[in-house]
């Protein structure tokens, strides 16, 4: 099964999320969006595993879980990669790096190291994805909205928990389906 650790995003902030997407599709074509379903902030991908590897990553994610109180989430901004190309693979909405979500991301990958899962080599740069670019022909008014958003906020939230996924792959998109969840303290 394919898996990845997360953050959901709160409902509120889906919409805004959303909202936004509906006015960037009014400009662009060749972009396939991401499902208001499919928001949340990734922390760790770990592709496929074995049913086996889910009560050790469980139980390493309680432990974490425990360690940390509940933390701002902040959303501003917009940008792509690889930044400051005229061919974006990725548009985004930007994340504000706080010392909580960086040490809670770097302290998953540690502990997720040490039982086989290989360490991210590019360093965490904390976003949400809302779009992957299919055609390039068509960017223009796509890219001048986001210039136009580059500052913008999109909300806040408080981070409660942390959510082990299944991504389910299929032809209309990705599913995502719990598998645990996991309250700070």
């Amino acid at each position: 099964m394919r898996t990845f650790i997360a953050i959901d995003l709160e409902e509120g902030i889906k919409k805004k999320l959303f909202f936004l997407l509906h006015e960037l599709n009014k400009v662009s074509k060749g972009i396939k969006w991401v499902k208001k379903e499919g928001m949340h902030l990734t922390l760790k991908f770990l592709g496929e595993i074995g049913k086996e590897k889910i009560p050790e990553i469980e139980s390493i994610l309680k432990e974490i879980s425990e360690k940390y109180n509940p933390f701002p989430l902040r959303l501003i901004g917009t940008g792509s990669f690889p930044p400051g190309k005229k061919n974006p693979r990725v548009l985004w909405v930007g994340i504000e790096e706080t010392k909580s979500l960086k040490t809670l991301q770097a302290q998953i990958e540690e502990e997720l190291e040490k039982i086989g899962f290989e360490k991210e080599k590019r360093k965490f740069h904390p976003h949400l994805t809302i779009g992957r670019v299919k055609a390039h022909s068509y960017l223009g008014g796509v890219l001048s909205q986001l210039e136009k958003e580059r500052e913008a906020s999109f909300g806040e939230m408080l981070v409660k928990k942390i959510t082990f996924l299944q991504s389910i792959l299929k032809p209309t998109g990705a599913e995502y389906k719990a598998l645990s969840e996991f309250e700070l303290k």
